[in-house]
């Protein structure tokens, strides 16, 4: 039995062992950080729900009835014609957004939410209406009765009720009674007889309220939009990026100009209410601004995480090579708490920095592992210059993990790279190792 305490071979392969096992604590703090990170939403969710979601403005949309006669079958099977009132559905001949943006961060126990007050001035004109083009009549129209519609996906955020200019009249916004072409929807009546072949303007201001994001819906022939914010580092998300954008730490500024080219919706059309509420097509008319947090501990942390095999791996290596070139053995008891201190890093690095942010809980819990591991080899070993080495290496592993996960772009070229230099080194330095005994 003396030869297999004293082989290299055997040795290595309990490290690997190890190393293995270690993976089920490892994924446990993965585990953790998970769950934190779902509280962190499902708080995010509470607060914004209490205080007003995310914002998406729609429309507006003209609708003007029409009567068309409809030719059934009666109960005896004899043809009868009954008159039915559908809707024409008209987009805006163009479009304009324009507005400004207060935010403040509202804080729930450790988290943290963006939210935001402004008002949106939405203003433009419906054209000449066609219906020739959808193969109606114009005295199948009843414009006396047309209304707009527009939208908000959360009515909660509406701070005052919007007075909505269209044509001569000023009217106020009121819910929309039954089915409708947006979720959320607001309507004015309008009276637009004689004014169906002329140009129709409207305009009317959206003070609101909402939280982490501003969108809008691409819904003119010509959409012009402007916004502006005190937030200092938006992100610009959906379909279409902005034309001009600033950001400087006094806020943003950004400007788009869409054409209907591009839009998935036609200019006019009847009957159908799904229209604009179909996912696909939403989704491909719809972009905006969104207050990004400058940073999200729990996604650095998780990616902090998947180098835990890594870490561990290199660490034994290291080990294993200071106990051979140092003639000292270490026993596997040894081996076992220094890998114990390596799990429980993350558990440091998650726990600091719900507090203080992911730098300085990076640096507090690197510092606290790597001291404990050097004293602790210090003491086992007898030999201060070798825990001394052995904390410079570890020193130099978890500054190049940080490297890699700040350097989201270059990560794989400067981890492949510091890869094949560590690879080198242990080549270098295994090249004269008796494998069978030491």
């Amino acid at each position: 039995m003396h030869w297999l305490k004293e082989s290299v071979t055997v040795k290595l392969a309990f490290i690997g062992i190890l190393t293995l096992l270690l993976m089920i604590p490892s994924a446990l703090v993965s585990n953790l950080i998970t769950e934190r990170a779902q509280r962190q939403y499902e708080t995010i969710k509470e607060v914004t729900g209490q205080y007003s979601g995310s914002q998406l403005i729609q429309g507006p949309v003209l609708a003007i009835p029409y009567r068309e006669q409809v030719k059934e079958n009666d109960e005896k099977g004899n043809p009868v014609t009954h008159e039915v009132i559908e809707n024409l559905y008209i987009l805006p001949n163009d479009l304009t957004y324009k507005g400004s943006l207060s935010s403040e961060v509202l804080h729930r126990g450790i988290y943290e939410v963006p939210v935001y007050n402004g008002v949106i001035r939405v203003s433009g004109s419906f054209g000449n209406i066609d219906p020739g083009s959808l193969s109606l009549n114009t005295d199948q129209l009843i414009p006396e009765k047309a209304h707009m519609i527009f939208s908000i996906s959360d009515l909660k955020g509406l701070k005052t009720n919007p007075q909505v200019h269209i044509g001569d009249k000023n009217l106020t916004a009121e819910p929309a009674a039954g089915e409708n072409i947006f979720g959320n929807s607001l309507q004015v009546a309008a009276d637009l007889k004689g004014l169906t072949d002329k140009n129709i303007p409207f305009s009317f201001d959206l003070d609101l309220k909402g939280s982490e994001e501003l969108s809008f819906l691409h819904l003119g022939k010509t959409t012009d939009v402007e916004v502006k914010g005190d937030w200092q580092s938006p992100s610009f998300d959906g379909r279409y990026l902005p034309d001009v954008r600033e950001v400087s730490d006094k806020g943003f500024s950004a400007k788009w100009r869409m054409l209907y080219y591009n839009r998935p919706f036609p200019q006019q059309w009847v009957k159908d209410i799904t229209l604009l509420t179909n996912d696909k097509k939403a989704a491909d008319a719809t972009f905006g601004i969104k207050l990004k947090l400058p940073v999200d501990q729990y996604q650095q942390t998780t990616r902090t995480s998947k180098y835990s095999l890594l870490i561990i791996m290199l660490t034994f290596i290291s080990l294993f090579l200071t106990e051979l070139i140092g003639k000292q053995k270490i026993h596997v008891f040894n081996y076992i708490l220094i890998g114990a201190a390596m799990v429980i890093y993350y558990t440091l690095l998650l726990s600091f920095s719900e507090q203080v942010g992911y730098a300085i809980a990076y640096l507090i819990a690197s510092a606290a592992t790597i001291t404990l591991i050097t004293v602790f080899l210090a003491s086992l070993l007898k030999n201060k210059k070798a825990a001394i080495i052995f904390a410079f290496i570890l020193t130099l592993f978890y500054s190049f993990i940080y490297v890699i996960i700040q350097l989201e772009d270059l990560s794989l070229l400067i981890g492949s790279i510091a890869l094949f230099i560590i690879i080198a080194a242990l080549m270098y330095s295994s090249r004269k190792i008796n494998w069978d005994k030491q």
